[in-house]
């Protein structure tokens, strides 16, 4: 019977994924000498990004600004669709998506919490069963294309939780776990019951009162 006071949020770059997703994404679509171009474009936000000069959104979006330009969005859509079917998959760790399988099995609500773009996570999660995406989302402009920034702040460390805050509104999880890998996953772990971060232990076991043998 599904539990849905019981949630799994999942950071996707880095927990789900064996690299970051979007990078791979950019280059496929753009090409390298483009995407080549779009970083040294943007190396001084990127490099300000990396001494903690600038935040990391703004960073991102003249990245993206640099390597995109103002593709339409449903070119980029395209691309996305593409990347889902045949680019994606093979970087999916087979043992995180069996976790994401065990907790459907236990009937709780799992949820994907990516700094990432629901562009072509979207549509990824809800192949794999995800009960809903929280992830960046990229802005267009009234002509459908692409306007260099994001329609909601990036979904990166304290914006995960507020994130997850208003997904679950007056009814928050009696149980949380959450699953991720840097920095960027802090404050999601410290707002969970059950944390695990990639590099700090093993995933702990489930059992079926939902209580972990021992958190990492």
């Amino acid at each position: 019977m599904r539990d849905a006071s019981i949630v799994a949020a999942f950071d996707f770059d880095g927990t789900i994924s064996t690299t970051d997703s979007l990078r791979v994404f950019v280059r496929r679509t753009v090409g390298t000498p483009r995407f080549v171009l779009g970083a040294l474009l943007a190396s001084p936000w990127l490099i300000g990004a990396a001494l903690h000069l600038i935040d990391r959104g703004t960073a991102k979006a003249h990245f993206l600004r640099a390597a995109l330009g103002a593709r339409p969005q449903t070119q980029l859509d395209a691309e996305a669709k593409r990347f889902v079917a045949d680019g994606l998959p093979a970087l999916v760790r087979p043992e995180m998506l069996a976790r994401v399988r065990q907790h459907r099995a236990m009937g709780h609500r799992v949820v994907l919490v990516s700094a990432s773009p629901s562009l072509y996570l979207r549509p990824w999660a809800a192949s794999v069963g995800f009960d809903a995406v929280l992830s960046t989302e990229l802005a267009f402009d009234a002509n459908g294309r692409f306007a260099g920034d994001f329609a909601k702040p990036n979904c990166w460390g304290p914006e995960k939780v507020r994130r997850l805050e208003a997904w679950w509104g007056d009814a928050p999880p009696r149980v949380l776990f959450a699953y991720g890998d840097s920095r960027g996953d802090k404050e999601m772990a410290e707002r969970a019951d059950h944390a695990w971060i990639r590099g700090q232990g093993k995933l702990m076991p489930l059992m079926d009162d939902d209580t972990p043998r021992g958190v990492s």
